[in-house]
């Protein structure tokens, strides 16, 4: 199972929240009186949620007790004892959780990815959704990027190959028109787009620094400790190269992510 260091991804908080807000601001439901955030990660998007809907009963499902250790401080900071017995954190297998009850609202910001056979996952996640209620998912879908031909690279070309070669997923996103014919004949109403965001990002390895709390994480996780320094290593050459510091210091990493929000019919 991935470890998840809640330090490293949230070293890009802003860049993170905003296709995560981009997606909030899509969601078509005045009212909600139950709600999930599949993935939820360190709960700024609950908290968001919560404020958004705050008669809501919500649940947040993370598979990283690290990452949950940090949602129930920060949802203790950010709400009211009583506030906050509406909001429920559990752990679970995203594939696997069932709702307690039929829910108004699911919502999963770059998370869904980690999983496989999303043709037969989101009629399943449908089904869980009164008449009327929204599926509102973000997930990347930047598998052919520069950043992971690099990673594809490292892992084929060190000592670690005949270990890492076997965690390397085929791409786990389909393009929009995908999820366009999955969903339809379950949505009264279905809106799918795609974004490349561009990050101006700053330091000596930043893109390195970005994927280390994200895609490369199953792979330092199978590694030996003593592996991992190389491993590294490799990784942020390759990156380097692929994404060249400016003049300015500015490096600029471009970022495609898929949408989409579909109403229950």
């Amino acid at each position: 199972m991935t470890t998840w260091d809640p330090r490293q991804y949230a070293a890009f908080a802003d860049e993170r929240a905003r296709p995560a807000n981009d997606l909030l601001a899509q969601i078509p439901l005045e009212s909600i009186a139950a709600g999930a955030d599949l993935g939820c990660g360190t709960g700024a998007q609950l908290a968001q949620i919560a404020r958004h809907w705050p008669a809501a009963r919500l649940w947040g499902v993370d598979l990283s007790e690290e990452m949950l250790a940090v949602a129930r401080e920060s949802l203790g900071r950010a709400f009211s004892p009583e506030d906050g017995r509406r909001i429920r954190l559990e752990r679970a297998d995203l594939g696997a959780w069932q709702p307690p009850e039929p829910l108004d609202l699911i919502y999963s910001n770059a998370a869904l990815h980690w999983l496989d056979d999303h043709g037969a996952l989101l009629p399943r996640l449908m089904g869980f959704l009164k008449p009327g209620g929204v599926l509102a998912v973000q997930m990347p879908r930047n598998y052919a990027a520069p950043a992971h031909q690099a990673l594809g690279e490292t892992l084929a070309t060190g000592p670690w190959r005949e270990r890492l070669a076997p965690l390397l997923r085929p791409e786990p996103v389909s393009p929009p028109e995908a999820y366009d014919e999955m969903l339809a004949p379950f949505a009264s109403r279905l809106d799918v787009w795609e974004t490349v965001y561009y990050h101006r990002l700053s330091g000596d390895d930043p893109v390195f620094d970005w994927v280390k709390g994200t895609a490369i994480r199953p792979f330092l996780d199978a590694l030996d400790a003593e592996q991992r320094p190389a491993f590294e290593d490799a990784c942020r050459a390759r990156l380097r190269a692929a994404y060249p510091k400016r003049a300015d210091g500015v490096t600029v990493f471009p970022f495609r992510r898929v949408f989409f929000v579909a109403v229950k019919g």
